[in-house]
Formats: structure tokens, sequence, C-alpha cells
């Protein structure tokens, strides 16, 4: 379908997305790997449940524009909440991985109207002494999956083995993430304390197996929100969505 044109701060910014199923409204918001990383999971949640799952692709990925002063986390949350009242969504389920999950943080700190409940999925975005997330822009192809995925020879990544096109979205995705994160070691030193204000239900699913953001750093996610509860799920890395997806189904509907 067509993208949606969001107003922000009177910039009009294309919003492309996907949408499957029928039922309860969930919004599903992408890590850095790109919407990829997720469209598998829409498809699935949409088949198992009774779910409309809209997945847009964050401006910049995917091989879509992105205006300049669409540059950080912040503005992305604000460019979601515009696109539920666009979308007139009431009780939205919001999930969100990685990047995803700190524009899902983000967004429950904001007009949360629409907003029925937010579930974090090893999300990163706070800044939790003596638990770094990892320097993903240092890390080769191999480092990213080692430490993605509990499993990582079933999902490496060959950049050599694609089209130039890919290589061009792939470059692309890359160069989205580094302008969204400033290079902050994805992280907001203000978000865990701003997060006390967030009075949606909040769940914090994390994998055993992070090794991009280990557990404790999702223990400190779950900590820094009133009533979150935090849900640990074995043999999981950074991606269950990708790893773990009946699992996480079981999870997300739960809430």
């Amino acid at each position: 379908m067509p993208p949606e044109i969001i107003d922000i701060a009177g910039t009009p910014v294309p919003v492309t997305y996907t949408e499957t199923g029928e039922g309860r409204p969930f919004l599903l918001l992408h890590g850095g790997g790109g919407p990829q990383t997720v469209a598998g999971f829409a498809d699935r949640l949409a088949a198992e449940r009774p779910a409309r799952v809209i997945t847009p692709i964050h401006p910049g990925f995917g091989g879509t524009p992105r205006p300049g002063e669409v540059a950080t986390i912040g503005r992305l949350a604000e460019l979601y909440v515009a696109l539920l009242e666009r979308l007139a969504l009431d009780d939205v389920a919001v999930i969100g991985n990685s990047i995803g999950g700190w524009i899902a943080a983000e967004m429950a700190l904001l007009d949360t109207a629409r907003i029925g409940s937010v579930t974090l999925v090893d999300a990163v975005g706070i800044e939790v002494p003596g638990h770094p997330v990892v320097d993903f822009f240092a890390l080769t192809f191999p480092e990213i999956a080692e430490r993605s995925y509990y499993e990582p020879a079933k999902f490496l990544i060959d950049p050599g083995a694609m089209t130039s096109q890919q290589q061009a979205v792939l470059a692309g995705n890359r160069a989205a993430l580094t302008a969204y994160t400033e290079k902050t070691s994805m992280m907001d030193p203000t978000l865990a304390g701003r997060l006390s204000a967030v009075t949606i239900p909040v769940r914090v699913i994390w994998g055993d197996h992070d090794r991009i953001a280990d557990a404790d750093y999702g223990r400190a996610y779950a900590d820094a929100i009133p009533g979150a509860e935090f849900v640990l799920l074995a043999e999981t890395g950074h991606l269950p969505q990708m790893e773990s997806p009946e699992r996480l189904v079981a999870e997300v509907w739960r809430h």
C-alpha cells in the first residue's frame, strides 16, 4: 500500500508499512537489522491469533527515504503515535525489538490514549552501569550473529552473496541506524529516569543468550518502569521473534 504522509513538526514524513490479519491492533517495530527481522513474526502472529499487525519501516530503512528532520529515536516515537492517530486505532499493543523497543519505550511517555500496552523485546536505549550495549558499529557480520543468537550459525549473513541492490539497502539501513542513534552506544542517559512516568502496562521480554544487551540489562529496563513484568526466554538471543517465535507469540498475546 502507498505510504501514509504524517506531519511531524511541520515536516511531511512518508511512512511505509505492511498490514496483515484481523483483530486486535498490534504495532510491530523492527530493530537495526531492518524490517525483514520482524516480517515472519508479523505473519505468524496474524495467522495464529485474531490480530491486525501493522509493521512500519523506519524511514531510511528498507530503501525508504528519510527526511533530515527525522533523525532521533524520539522523533520516530512521535511519528508512530501520529500514525496510530491517523489510522484511528485504539487499544493498540505496541511491540518493539532492539531499537524498536527503544522507540516503543519513548512512545509510552507520549500521548498513550490509543496505546493499550507496550512489550519491549530485548530493547536498547537505557544506560545500565556495568552492562553496556555492545558497540554494534564496531562488529563484523559474523560477530553480530555470534552476539545476537543462541544458535548463530543459522542466521549468518554473507554480504558478498547479496545483489548490488540488497547491499545498497543494507548500507542504507546502517546509515539510518547511525543517524537515529548518533553512535551513542544505543542509549540515552536520560531515558531510565524518565521511564518512571510510564502509566500503561509494560512487559519486558528478553533472550537469556542475548550478548548485545544482556539479561541484567533487561532486568534493569523492567525495574525502571512502574509495574513492568520481566520474562526471560531460554535458549534465545537478541531477536526472539526470529529464534523463538512461537514462545514470543504466546507471551505477547498473554500480555
